[in-house]
């Protein structure tokens, strides 16, 4: 018997399935194919098996059947763990580029009213720029300065609720990078699930993608590291072992993924041997 979503065929005939959109989609998931033994149908056979009357109502059918697993799936999706996570990475750096491209253009407002502004200045952080630049200018331009450090207050309270949010839906990816990395990673992988199912090798160079297109198609070195980079443990590791440390701390980052994904809760266990073994990773020569 071969089991189609519209219904079951056998050399008996066809039994159509009853049922809306919701029934439908649940029997599509419940059904089991191999490719082996697999028949393909053509849409005359729901007519046959009395499902629909014409092409244009298996069609209609088809589509509000698509509809509802697209729906669906997207419901599951912004109810997964990872959801909120990801939106509030991707607000935080949304916020930076916002932050970035006003900040360049107060520069550049500031240097026509100023032009004794040089470029030396331009090399300093925010903190001490922007109040610098506010001594001058307009009461709009004073303005435009203080929404940028007021953006630059919420980022820092954004930033400190991603870690406390990675912390809890990331505890083992957390426990190794920190929770504002361990979230960057999640949402460069573009879920936990996805995450989960990378091998160390994929995870080391998450977020290298310029380069990683590069070495392939021109022969550039291969990038030895991506987000990963991030934490303190590979950009602060000697550079002729960096490489070594990045590949070690991505393969513990696959085990610690899979732990977040179906246990859901930090492993002190794995924690303490994965440091160990990084640790050692950064001391060999």
């Amino acid at each position: 018997m071969q089991s189609y979503w519209f219904g079951d065929v056998d050399e008996h005939g066809c039994a159509p399935y009853r049922g809306g959109p919701e029934a439908l989609g649940k029997r599509l998931e419940s059904l089991k194919f191999s490719p082996a033994t697999f028949v393909p149908f053509d849409w005359r056979d729901a007519g046959t098996c009395s499902f629909t009357h014409d092409r244009e109502e298996y069609i209609r059918k088809l589509r509000e059947l698509c509809f509802y697993l697209a729906d669906a799936g997207i419901t599951r999706q912004y109810e997964s763990r990872d959801a909120e996570l990801l939106q509030m990475v991707r607000t935080l750096d949304q916020l930076d580029e916002v932050s970035n491209v006003l900040t360049e253009r107060a520069l550049e407002w500031h240097r026509t009213i100023n032009p004794a502004f040089s470029r030396k200045y331009m090399r300093l952080p925010k903190q001490k720029l922007l109040p610098m630049m506010k001594r001058g200018g307009s009461p709009a331009f004073r303005q435009v300065i203080n929404e940028i450090e007021q953006l630059a207050s919420v980022r820092t309270a954004l930033m400190k609720e991603v870690s406390r949010r990675a912390d809890d839906v990331v505890p083992n990816c957390s426990a190794l990078l920190g929770g504002l990395v361990a979230a960057r990673l999640v949402s460069q992988a573009g879920s936990l699930a996805t995450l989960s199912r990378l091998p160390g090798s994929s995870i080391q160079v998450l977020g290298a993608r310029t380069a990683l297109f590069s070495h392939m198609r021109g022969g550039t070195p291969p990038p030895k590291h991506g987000i990963i980079f991030q934490h303190r443990r590979v950009h602060n590791a000697p550079k002729e072992v960096r490489g070594k440390v990045a590949r070690v701390l991505a393969s513990k980052l696959a085990i610690a993924a899979r732990l977040d994904q179906y246990r859901q809760e930090i492993v002190p266990e794995f924690i303490e041997i994965a440091q160990t073994t990084i640790d050692n990773a950064g001391r060999t020569v």
